[in-house]
C-alpha cells in the first residue's frame, strides 16, 4: 500500500452528503462550526461563489473547486457580488438529496418579517417559513424554484467524519480551509472526470445514485490531497512531504516498521541522501524534525490499534517501538493529550472533552 493510501486508511474519513444548493442572484448561506471529528466540504458542480471565513477572509470558488474545512470552521457561502440583501432560502428534496434553493429576487429579510404573505410575522416565524418552504409569496405565486441549469451556483455540500488521533497526522497537516482548484490544468483531468460523474449522478437520480456520489466524494478527497501536494506552492506538511518521491520512501519505511529503532542516517539511506541533507530536506518539506514526525507516525498507528483491536497497551506500545508500557503511555499522553486507556474508551473526544 502506498503512503497516502496508508494514511487515508488510518484516518478512515467517512463521507456523507448533506444537501445540494441551487442558488441564483443574491444569496448568503451560513454554516455553523462543526464538532470535533467532522470536516464539512463543498464541491462546486457549476457556477461560482465566495466562501467567507469568520475572520472575514474570502476565497472565490468556481466550477470544479473543492473546499474542505478540516477543523469544522464556521463560514458563509455568498454570491460573488457579496450582496448586502439576499433572497430567502427554501428547502425541498429532489429524490436524492435535500435541496436548498432561493428565488433570486434579493428580498430584504427585514421586509420579509414585516409582511410575509401580507401579514406581519416575527423573525422566528419568517425564518421557519423560509427554511421549511411553508410560506408562499402571494405576489409571485410561490417560490420560483431554481433548476440546476438556471442556477448561478450548483453546490454539493457534505462532510467527512473522522476519529481524532488516528486521523491527526493527515488532517491536522492540512491548511484550513483546504482548497483545490481545477483551474483548467490538464494534469487535473481525473478530478474533472470524477466531478463530472458526480454531477451526472446527482442530476439523473437513478437507482444507487446517492451511494455512487458518496463513494465518489471519498475518491475526490484522496485525489484532491494528491494534487495539492504536487502543487509548486504547497505549504510545508504531510502532502508536500509525500510529493517528494525520495522523502516519501522514508515515510513509507516508518509506516511499514514503526517498531524499528530508526536513526536519521537509516531513514536517509531509504531516501538516498546523506544524513545532513535528508534531515534538512525533511524539515523543509514537513515543517518538523524527522524524529518528531516519526513520533507522530507511531502515535497515529497506536490510536488506530487502540480503536480497532483489543490488544493491551503494552503490546501496542511494543508494536510502535516502545520497550515498556510506561514509556509508551508517557509518549502517548504527551502527543495525544490523554492516556491510551482513556483514548480507547473515548476515541471521538479530545483531551479537553474526556471526562474522568
Amino acid at each position: 500500500m502506498d503512503t497516502l493510501s496508508r494514511l487515508l486508511d488510518l484516518a478512515r474519513p467517512q463521507a456523507s452528503l448533506d444537501l445540494r444548493c441551487l442558488l441564483t442572484g443574491a444569496f448568503d448561506v451560513d454554516h455553523a462550526p462543526m464538532e470535533p471529528g467532522i470536516a464539512p466540504f463543498h464541491l462546486v458542480l457549476a457556477g461560482s461563489c465566495v466562501i467567507e471565513m469568520a475572520d472575514g477572509a474570502q476565497v472565490r470558488l468556481q466550477t470544479g473547486d473543492f473546499m474542505l474545512f478540516p477543523r469544522g470552521a464556521a463560514h458563509r457561502v455568498r454570491d460573488v457580488e457579496l450582496s448586502a440583501v439576499s433572497a430567502p432560502l427554501v428547502m425541498s428534496h429532489d429524490g436524492l438529496l435535500p435541496v436548498k434553493r432561493n428565488d433570486g429576487r434579493g428580498i430584504d429579510k427585514a421586509a420579509e418579517r414585516e409582511g410575509l404573505g401580507g401579514k406581519s410575522v416575527s423573525g422566528e416565524e419568517a425564518d421557519a417559513d423560509v427554511l421549511t418552504g411553508a410560506h408562499t409569496d402571494a405576489a409571485h405565486g410561490g417560490p420560483e424554484h431554481v433548476t440546476a441549469d438556471a442556477a448561478d451556483l450548483d453546490l454539493l455540500c457534505g462532510r467527512f467524519a473522522y476519529t481524532p488521533g488516528s486521523s491527526a497526522l493527515l488532517l491536522n497537516a492540512l491548511p484550513d480551509p483546504f482548497h483545490v482548484s481545477l483551474g483548467g490544468v490538464r494534469t487535473l483531468a481525473p478530478l474533472q472526470t470524477v466531478i463530472g460523474l458526480m454531477r451526472d449522478e446527482a442530476g439523473q437520480r437513478r437507482p444507487g445514485a446517492l451511494a455512487i456520489v458518496t463513494a465518489l466524494s471519498q475518491a475526490l478527497f484522496g485525489m484532491a490531497l494528491r494534487v495539492h501536494g504536487e502543487q509548486a506552492d504547497s505549504t510545508p506538511g504531510m502532502l508536500s512531504l509525500l510529493a517528494d518521491p525520495r522523502l516519501s520512501a522514508s515515510v513509507q519505511g516508518m509506516l511499514s516498521a514503526p517498531q524499528r529503532a530508526w536513526t536519521i542516517a537509516e531513514l536517509g539511506e531509504l531516501a538516498a541522501m546523506s544524513r545532513a541533507t535528508y534531515a534538512r530536506r525533511f524539515n523543509e518539506r514537513a515543517g518538523m524534525t524527522v524524529m518528531d514526525f516519526l513520533t507522530q507516525i507511531r502515535m497515529t498507528i497506536a490510536c488506530d490499534l487502540l480503536r480497532r483491536t483489543q490488544r493491551s497497551a503494552a503490546e501496542i506500545g511494543e508494536a510502535v517501538g516502545y520497550q515498556s508500557e510506561a514509556a509508551f503511555g508517557k509518549a502517548f499522553q504527551q502527543s495525544v493529550g490523554v492516556t491510551p486507556g482513556r483514548y480507547r474508551r473515548h476515541p471521538q473526544q479530545s483531551a479537553l472533552d474526556v471526562s474522568s
